[in-house]
């Protein structure tokens, strides 16, 4: 995964979201098979609310921040 993506997973995957908040794009698309977010804000309360994602197939990255998180 190209930085920054592997650093916010793994914050996202040890539950710290104020830590992988400046790490995602604030008009993040976020895809994830059926479900379909976008904005970081929206993204972060859902996994605030359900299990830990599985890790990207494919990401975009713009300004330094996830712009796009995309699992197949």
């Amino acid at each position: 995964m190209p930085e920054p993506t592997a650093r916010a997973w793994s914050l996202i995957d040890a539950r710290d979201f104020s830590g992988a908040h400046p790490l995602l794009h604030p008009y993040l698309h976020w895809h994830d098979k059926e479900l379909v977010l976008r904005g970081r804000t929206k993204v972060l309360a859902h996994l605030r609310q359900h299990p830990r994602p599985r890790p990207p197939d494919r990401v975009e990255v713009r300004d330094g921040q996830v712009y796009r998180w995309v699992r197949d």
